[in-house]
This record gives structure tokens, sequence and C-alpha cells, in this order.
């Protein structure tokens, strides 16, 4: 088998169209399937199939089962590249969500980075959750750090972090109270955040009762900038609220409700199949990582 044809196949995986596999892999639809077909002739198996009046190509059962063999055998091809080039330094790719990046792990990097002895070259990430699965999915990517609980069947997770919920408002507030019951504020004035789906039910339970928030972001950078005005207000986990308060004047506030919102729980993905070539790499940060999170107090599990 070579290198070109295991890459093909897997891009063909990934899109199920030739025509797109091309298009990704700058190559012309007949290489595309000379490729597969060389890949098929020398195992000897039928590893797809494409049905009258459909653009999209389906994997036979020998081609699903070839997918992982085919990511091992690629993942031990690019090992055996850098133990033939004679590379030493560790390389690491890892997707997270924003405030993953912005707010639980930008210290763990900047101490790495500023640590001689921690030879890693590493390439970080944001995005979604769910695009985290297809990338981890796809080996685009090493390792990956989410909010949402999704079952794709070669990637495994494991929770890290479990936080609490606490209300944030601007220090100019009139509402200074230890634990604050939603019904207390405006919901017209909350800034809010879909921090993963059991949390947003308790929040349409719980807030507005049906009223739409002043605004809603996905990012820690627009919470930073919109909690300054005196009239707002937001929900938001253990770190990201302390990560605020050291940046802003705020009051935080424990939530009074009865129900509490639940608590919102990180966590690490890795492929079942993973890179071999970067093995080391995925131990080492995940060791550092789980020694930093043990210094705060936002819940590591």
């Amino acid at each position: 088998m070579k290198q070109a044809e295991i890459e093909t196949f897997l891009m063909i995986v990934k899109t199920k169209n030739i025509t797109k596999t091309a298009e990704n892999l700058f190559l012309s639809q007949p290489t595309v399937s000379h490729r597969l077909k060389c890949l098929e002739e020398e195992l000897n198996v039928k590893l797809l199939t494409r049905k009258k009046g459909y653009k999209q190509i389906e994997l036979t059962a020998q081609g699903e089962e070839f997918v992982p063999i085919a990511q091992r055998w690629l993942s031990l091809w690019q090992e055996m590249q850098q133990l033939q080039h004679g590379r030493e330094q560790l390389y690491l790719s890892i997707g997270c969500t924003d405030t993953m990046n912005s707010v639980i792990l930008f210290e763990l990097y900047r101490q790495l980075l500023n640590t001689p002895e921690f030879n890693m070259s590493m390439k970080i990430t944001t995005h979604y959750s769910y695009e985290i699965y297809g990338l981890l999915e796809n080996h685009e990517i090493d390792m990956g750090f989410v909010y949402h609980h999704l079952h794709f069947k070669n990637i495994v997770a494991e929770p890290i972090l479990r936080e609490k919920m606490y209300i944030l408002q601007s220090g100019d507030t009139a509402l200074k109270k230890e634990k604050l019951h939603t019904d207390e504020l405006d919901p017209r004035e909350e800034i809010f955040v879909s921090w993963e789906a059991n949390y947003q039910i308790w929040h349409d339970q719980w807030v507005g009762k049906g009223m739409r928030p002043c605004i809603q972001v996905d990012t820690f950078e627009l919470l930073l900038q919109l909690i300054s005005d005196a009239r707002r207000w937001i929900i938001a986990p253990a770190s990201v609220a302390e990560r605020i308060q050291s940046l802003r004047n705020v009051h935080v506030s424990a939530i009074a409700n009865p129900t509490q919102p639940p608590e919102r729980i990180t966590y690490k993905i890795r492929h079942k199949y993973p890179n071999e070539a970067t093995q080391k790499a995925v131990q080492l940060f995940e060791e550092k990582m789980m020694e930093y999170l043990r210094t705060k107090s936002w819940g590591a599990i």
C-alpha cells in the first residue's frame, strides 16, 4: 500500500464524494479513481460502492472495517517519517472551544512556552464543540476539549472539569447580594450564553419565562466587553466568573434558585485509534494540564 492511496481513501471517507476529494487533494478525478482502484486491487476487496442516482459514495462492509486500519497505517507511516528525518521535537494539535482557550488553558499555554525543557510544538485552534468532534474523527487534531458529550463511534470522552454556575453583574449594581435569585434580575438585560443543552433547558424554565435576553453571544471577548454596562448581567461557570472578575469590576453572586443550574462539564476527547506519532505529546500535555487544573478551584475531576 502507498501513502497517497491511503490518504486518498481516507479523504473519500470524509467527503463521500470523488469530485470533492479531488478538489481537496488538488488532483484530477481520474487520479483519485485510479488510486482507489489500485488500493482495492492490492487488498482484493471492494471498499466503496456508488448507488445509481446518488452522488454520495458509501462504504462497503469491508470498507467500514478498513477505515481504522487505514488510519493506523497512516499514523505509523508518519511516525516512520519522523524517525527517518530525526525529528526529536514533539508536535501536538489541539482543538478547543472559545472559553476553554481564552479562560481555562491560556495560562497553561503560557507556562509551557516559558518552560525550556518543554520541547513541544503545539497548534491550537478554536471551534464549536460539534466541529471539534469532526476534526478529531478525521485525525485533523490529536485531542480536543468540548462542553457537549456527543456520541461518535471512534471518539472517547472523559470529563475533566465540573463547574458551578454564578451570576455576574457590573460592580456598580445595586443588587450586591451573596446569593441572588434570577427573578430579582431583569431578563431583558441579560447577556446570554448557551453553555450546553442541559443549561439551556434550565434557563428556559427559570429565567425570563419566555422573554428573550437583550443579547446572546458565543465568545469570551464579547462577554468581557458587554458586562461593563451597569444594567447587564450574565450567568457563567466558575472559571469564566473568576477570569472576568480579574479583568473587570464585577460582583459575583451564588444562585439562590431552589433548582440549581446544571454544572458545566468539560470533556477531554480522544480518538480510539490515535496517531501513534503524537501519543507521547498527548500524554505529556495531559499530565501538565491535570497538574495545572488541580491548582485551580474550578472543580477538576
